[in-house]
C-alpha cells in the first residue's frame, strides 16, 4: 500500500535565483559585522535569558534618566551602540529563525516522502530480483548494503 505524499513543493529556477540573491545580499550586509564563536566560547559567553534582557533594558532606561550615575569608566556611547545593534539583530533573528523553521519543517516532510518512496522502490527491486527479473540483481545488490546492519530498518532484511 502506497503512502500518501505528505508534501509537494517545487521551485522554479527564477525563484531559486531570487532566494540565492537574497541570501547573498544578507551575507554582504553582515560581512565584517558578525563573528563565529567556537563551541567553547559559546559555552563561556552563553546567552542572556529573558529575565536578564529585562534587567539590561531596565539598566538602559535608568542610564538615560540618570546619566549622572553612569560610572565614568563605562563607555556609554559604546554601550548605546551595542544595545541598538542587539535590538536590531534580535528582531531580524526572530524573522530568520521563523524562516529557518519553515524551511526545516518542509525539508523534514520532503525527506520523509523521499525515504519512504525509496523504500518502496527498494522493496519492489528486491521482489523483482527474487523473481529473477533481468537487470534487477545488480540494483538490489547495490542497495541492500544499506540494510545489512543488525539494526536494519526493514524487518527481515538484515542479509549477510
Amino acid at each position: 500500500m502506497a503512502l500518501e505524499n505528505l508534501i509537494s513543493v517545487e521551485f522554479t529556477n527564477a525563484e531559486l535565483a531570487q532566494l540565492d540573491t537574497a541570501f547573498g545580499t544578507i551575507e554582504t550586509v553582515l560581512q565584517g559585522k558578525t563573528i563565529n564563536l567556537t563551541p567553547e566560547q559559546r559555552q563561556q559567553y552563553g546567552s542572556i535569558a529573558e529575565q536578564n534582557k529585562l534587567f539590561v533594558n531596565k539598566a538602559k532606561s535608568y542610564m538615560e534618566q540618570y546619566p549622572q550615575y553612569v560610572p565614568p569608566f563605562l563607555d556609554k556611547p559604546e554601550y548605546d551602540k551595542d544595545f541598538a545593534a542587539r535590538q536590531q539583530l534580535e528582531s531580524r533573528m526572530q524573522k530568520m529563525n521563523s524562516l529557518t523553521e519553515q524551511l526545516s519543517d518542509t525539508k523534514i516532510l520532503l525527506d520523509f516522502d523521499n525515504y519512504h518512496n525509496s523504500l518502496t522502490f527498494y522493496r519492489n527491486v528486491k521482489y523483482l530480483s527474487s523473481e529473477n527479473v533481468p537487470g534487477t540483481n545488480v540494483i538490489y545488490n547495490d542497495m541492500k548494503q544499506f540494510f545489512i546492519a543488525p539494526t536494519s530498518t526493514i524487518p527481515g532484511d538484515s542479509e549477510k
